[in-house]
């Protein structure tokens, strides 16, 4: 019975967490709809499309069109914080975290959107985008491998 049970929870939270939406931010890129710095979220449950959800606005993307999965990440040192309130935030470290994902578009052009995406959400976008795709994400750098991972 203790196994049923944990067999069901596992489950559920497997479930939970392919139906989650991962908030993000479009940075940049070809996205005619999409302004720069517009917050929204990304759905990655459907088997067939991206979608980036924003207001009224979204932008679906097929998996199949994909031909490029990168992920990056922005080290900054908070200067600005150090200044005005203590030196001792020149220590710490703010990552930001950035998915690209490369496609050609219905008229075969070659297009490319840019998300800034929560760090608690990246690793499980990243796995979805492999297994989707068929792709292997391509990392950036040394630093970005180690957190994709």
């Amino acid at each position: 019975m203790n196994r049923m049970w944990i067999r069901a929870v596992f489950a559920l939270l497997l479930i939970s967490a392919l139906r989650a939406e991962t908030p993000a931010d479009y940075i940049g890129g070809t996205a005619a709809k999409l302004d720069s710095g517009t917050a929204g979220r990304l759905e990655l449950a459907d088997e067939q499309y991206l979608a980036f959800y924003s207001g009224k606005t979204q932008v679906r993307v097929p998996y199949s069109q994909m031909n490029l999965v990168e992920y990056g990440q922005q080290v900054d040192r908070r200067l600005a914080m150090a200044v005005v309130i203590s030196p001792v935030f020149l220590l710490s470290k703010s990552r930001k975290h950035y998915l690209t994902v490369g496609y050609a578009d219905e008229r075969g052009l070659q297009q490319a959107m840019v998300f800034r995406v929560d760090k608690n959400a990246i690793r499980a976008a990243l796995v979805t985008l492999e297994a989707r795709t068929g792709l292997k994400v391509q990392y950036q750098d040394q630093e970005a491998r180690k957190a994709g991972n």
